[in-house]
């Protein structure tokens, strides 16, 4: 047994594996490795902290647990629109406060928009009051119509019936 420090990246550890299987002896590295951060209180009594004691808090400092909440939620879309809206509609992004669906038609994203505020209360029912204050329903992306010789420049004008 050594009396060196104890490394705690492993960097020296896959050195010297790594020697060990060649013949030239490896250079030292050029930097320093970093020494890691001690968690708070049970490494300092020489005890490991399990992911599911570690990852509350994490979740906590980071400022996730909101948006963890909304996507648990959304994994349920079925269950708060409808099978029916569920099979022509995704739930695209959640940002601020806003719930943005993709409809697969205008007409399904008409129908979406009647049933936003039940959708709205469902989710803010499950999530906390005020987690969700909008659900902006698009359309399916638009065709682009700026190919050809002829294409007109600005747009297809009153024609657009798009989104």
């Amino acid at each position: 047994m050594s009396n060196a420090p104890h490394d705690p990246t492993g960097l020296d550890a896959a050195l010297a594996i790594v020697a060990g299987m060649t013949s030239t002896p490896l250079p030292e590295p050029s930097v320093k490795p970093k020494r890691l951060r001690r968690p708070r209180t049970a490494r300092a009594a020489g005890q490991l902290e399990s992911l599911g004691d570690v990852l509350p808090r994490v979740i906590e400092e980071q400022g996730w647990s909101t948006q963890l909440s909304v996507a648990g939620m959304l994994g349920h879309w079925e269950a708060l629109v409808g099978a029916t809206n569920a099979a022509h509609s995704t739930p695209e992004a959640f940002r601020d406060g806003v719930l943005r669906v993709r409809a697969e038609s205008t007409t399904w994203a008409t129908a979406l928009r009647t049933i936003a505020p039940q959708v709205i209360a469902k989710l803010n029912e499950h999530i906390g009051d005020g987690t969700v204050t909008r659900m902006d329903v698009v359309g399916p992306n638009a065709p682009s119509w700026k190919s050809g010789r002829l294409s007109v420049r600005n747009g297809r004008g009153p024609r657009d019936t798009y989104g």
